[in-house]
This record gives C-alpha cells, structure tokens and sequence, in this order.
C-alpha cells in the first residue's frame, strides 16, 4: 500500500513537472505582451476554488520563482561564479533564498501602496490579490536584472552591451508596466502614476541594500564598528 501510494506521489510529481515545462513559457510570454491583463487573471483566479486557480497558467508566486531559479542556473552556465560578497551567500541555496526574499520587496511594496492609496486595511487577505498580481510582472524584470547584470559584470565587449541592454529594456518595461497598473486601478495621472512607482522602486532598492548590509554583518563580511 505505501508502495502504491510513494508511485502515484511520483506520477503527480512528474506530470506537475510536465505542466511547468508547458505553462511556464506560456505565462511568460502572455506577461511580456500584455502585463496588464495577467496583473487582472491573477486577481481574477484568486476568486475561484482552490483546485481551479491558474489552470491555465503558473501561479504568480511559483512563475517568480521558477524565474529565479533559471536566472540563477545562467548565471552558472554562462558567468563564471565570483567569489560571493558574504560568506553566507556562498552555497547556492543561500544564494537563492536571498534572491527570493530581495525581489519580493518590490511586489509586497508596490501592493501596500496599492492599498494605501485605495485606503483599503491592511490584512493577509487585502494584500494577497495585488501582491499575485505583482509577482507576474515582477518576475521577467528579476530575470533580465539578474542575467544583465552578470552580463555586465563578465568584462566582455560583446557581453557589456548585450547586458546593458537587457538592463535598460526590463527597467523601461517594468515601469511602463507599472505607471499603467496605478493608472487603471487608482485612477491616478501618468505623471503621479509614475512618480508612485518610482518612489516605491528606490524603498525597495533602500530595503534590499539593508538587508544585505545585515546579511554582511551576520556573515563576518563587514567589520563591526566598534571592536
């Protein structure tokens, strides 16, 4: 009977695997042509039950991540692996989870702005459906941030431009992608809009820059200030 049981574990496992292989791409391109109505299918899906939500698509928590780990596995395959800027970070694991828990700073963020500016109360349940919807954009950004700035960090001509473009183009998009998502839900002007989004894109970067300060410290990276 356990035996039965642990075979058709591996039978859901390999066939929610074959789904990731077919729905990942397909979730990443549907973000990339239209960021706005995935931001809305995401919304949409949390209001159906449980074993209906995203049938046709990743969940947005899952497509963030997936992304990061791919970005990661390129980083390996393609860069040679620097030597980390704390020794905490030096498993790959480690490495992983900090990225995870760095690029979630800017969907959680730009969620709580959402709700504060709807004057809606802050809960688990307020705060679910615009975070999902946020990990859905959030994700080809972390993608070609990450892979750019390795590119950039290789020391090749071909590679610097190649990197270079890669971050200038997902920061033109994540921002356009996010001046119209305040737009159509606050009703706010292109120019607040963006002033919103680009208020919230300098906390996250000012969280993610204390949060590795901290990691530094814990780590024995950065010397104490006082002996």
């Amino acid at each position: 009977m356990d035996f039965m049981r642990l075979l058709k574990s591996i039978e859901e496992l390999l066939y929610e695997l074959g789904c990731w292989l077919l729905f990942y791409p397909l979730t990443l391109w549907r973000t990339l042509r239209h960021p706005q109505a995935m931001m809305r299918y995401a919304d949409v899906e949390l209001g159906d039950d449980l074993p209906e939500q995203y049938s046709d698509a990743l969940s947005p928590p899952l497509f963030l991540l997936i992304t990061l780990l791919l970005a990661h596995g390129l980083e390996l395959g393609l860069v040679s692996r620097a030597v980390p800027w704390a020794p905490l970070l030096a498993s790959d694991s480690n490495l992983l989870m900090f990225r995870a828990v760095a690029f979630s700073i800017l969907p959680l963020l730009m969620a709580v702005k959402l709700l504060r500016n709807k004057g809606a109360k802050l809960t688990r349940e307020t705060l679910r459906p615009p975070f999902f919807s946020q990990c859905y954009v959030t994700a080809p950004f972390a993608f070609a941030i990450s892979l750019g700035g390795q590119l950039l960090l290789a020391g090749h001509n071909a590679f610097t431009t190649v990197g270079a473009a890669f971050v200038v183009a997902s920061i033109v998009w994540y921002i356009v992608a996010e001046t119209r998502w305040f737009m159509a839900d606050l009703g706010l002007s292109a120019v607040r809009s963006l002033l919103h989004v680009v208020v919230t894109i300098l906390q996250a970067l000012l969280a993610m820059a204390v949060a590795s300060t901290i990691i530094a410290y814990a780590s024995g990276a950065v010397p104490a200030l006082v002996p």
